[in-house]
């Protein structure tokens, strides 16, 4: 099986099936947790899935693979009081198994300021000839837009034409993205990317997770649609960073 496949086999069995003895499965003995919700090893995954109510479900919407990492974006349904977008990424290892797992989530918004979705929109990896292309367009749009805040080059990587949003709180297009960020300048919520730690990339689809500031420590997770050499679509999680979490390995 490929690493997408792995992956969505054992998060099926998981997390849809809730089976416990899953984890045996599918999960390293030496497995690393970066989620606040449980803690390293394949026995605090184990107790999670075992305590998993009856009306959780997961709603899939899309997966990317890049070499060791796979990525899923998508809905939990009865993790809490309200759904939640999420990102998961995990690692698989030499023998097949999940040895590593980041995520990020955060409530579903129902109105949101461009009427779509948090998690709509194409699901599948297109133009896969394009990856490494499209991988550097990104790199670069993170070094010199979201690091560096040069937005006078802001055109040269996402399109005036069709640039669709769905962070709830923005509106389609350039002149959308604008009018949010400066309401949330003057809600003391700047956007400021310091570093970034992941790139995920299959297609035209590609996954950035970085580290920075949004009024208060966040990791931000931002998935573009690239599309003849130009950003034209954008899903996002900023997640604020636990104070402490329940292991030493960080978010990241």
């Amino acid at each position: 099986m490929s690493n997408k496949e792995i992956v969505l086999k054992a998060a099926g069995e998981l997390f849809g099936d809730k089976d416990p003895s899953a984890v045996d499965r599918w999960v390293a003995a030496d497995y690393r947790q970066h989620s606040s919700l449980a803690a390293d090893g394949p026995e605090a995954l184990r107790q999670l899935v075992a305590g998993l109510p009856d009306g959780f479900r997961y709603e899939g919407a899309r997966v990317i693979a890049d070499g060791d990492l796979v990525a899923l974006h998508g809905t939990y349904h009865g993790f809490g009081p309200e759904p939640l977008v999420a990102f998961d990424l995990f690692r698989v290892d030499a023998d097949g198994m999940l040895a590593e797992h980041w995520d990020a989530l955060t409530p579903v918004v129902t109105a949101t300021a461009s009427g779509r979705s948090q998690t709509d929109g194409p699901a599948e990896p297109a133009d896969l000839e394009r990856t490494e292309a499209n991988r550097e367009l990104v790199a670069e749009f993170a070094e010199k837009v979201l690091k560096g805040a040069d937005y006078s080059v802001l055109t040269d990587y996402i399109s005036t034409e069709t640039y669709r949003q769905h962070n709830p709180e923005a509106a389609d297009g350039l002149a959308g993205f604008g009018a949010a960020a400066a309401k949330w300048a003057e809600q003391g919520k700047n956007l400021v990317y310091k570093n970034v730690h992941k790139i995920v990339a299959e297609g035209d689809l590609v996954l950035l997770q970085s580290a920075g500031e949004f009024g208060v420590p966040v990791a931000y997770w931002d998935l573009f649609r690239v599309v003849g050499g130009k950003i034209v679509e954008h899903w996002d999680v900023i997640a604020p960073v636990p104070a402490e979490l329940p292991h030493s390995n960080g978010l990241f």
